[in-house]
């Protein structure tokens, strides 16, 4: 009768544990949607700002709408993110007349000059949002591509007249996904760029 009892009482209590945690776990992922046709301003420490434009499903910048976008989520402390972002510099000026990219700081609440010190140390002269709307930006665009996955960076999606597109998984062998997970050489994104470009 005692072993019975404790193990109901273990029991119980892990059951608790696991729904507490499972609460946590959904809190964590609520945020406020966007709203079809909000805008949010988002300001680059490496200078300028740009006007984000929610779409049907996705998003586009204003005046730039007929430009290619792809958002990298990134951190100041990510080495793959470090060793990618000259690279990523030289893409975005060989494509600049129809390609823009803007890094998402994530995962991490660093200063502005901290994010700049990142850009100058390793080359990324692109678009570099250190917003607090960074997060709320992330979490709908992870939901907008139905991503359910443990988030890793860096982390890259590419938008065309505000649809998410197919891109090369460069890891996995599938023919096409819709996001760059970790380090992905220019080249392959490079190719998508030209394809999507001309689609």
């Amino acid at each position: 009768m005692k072993k019975f009892l404790k193990l109901s009482i273990i029991m119980l209590i892990g059951f608790f544990t696991i729904a507490c945690n499972d609460e946590e776990v959904k809190n964590d992922l609520m945020f406020e949607k966007f709203k079809l046709g909000e805008k949010i301003t988002l300001h680059s420490v490496n200078g300028g700002s740009k006007t984000l434009i929610r779409t049907d499903k996705g998003f586009m910048i204003e005046g730039e709408e007929n430009k290619i976008l792809m958002f990298d989520f990134f951190g100041t402390f990510c080495a793959p993110c470090k060793e990618e972002a000259l690279d990523l510099s030289k893409l975005w000026r060989d494509n600049a007349q129809y390609f823009v990219i803007i890094g998402l700081s994530h995962f991490e609440d660093v200063s502005d000059e901290a994010v700049k010190k990142f850009a100058d140390d390793y080359g990324a002269y692109y678009f570099l949002s250190n917003d607090k709307q960074n997060d709320r930006i992330i979490a709908q665009i992870l939901e907008d591509i139905d991503y359910h996955n443990m988030e890793q960076l860096p982390f890259k999606v590419v938008l065309k007249e505000g649809q998410y597109q197919n891109l090369s998984d460069y890891w996995g062998g599938k023919e096409k996904v819709n996001f760059y997970l970790g380090k992905v050489p220019t080249m392959v994104i490079q190719k998508d760029l030209e394809r999507i470009y001309k689609g």
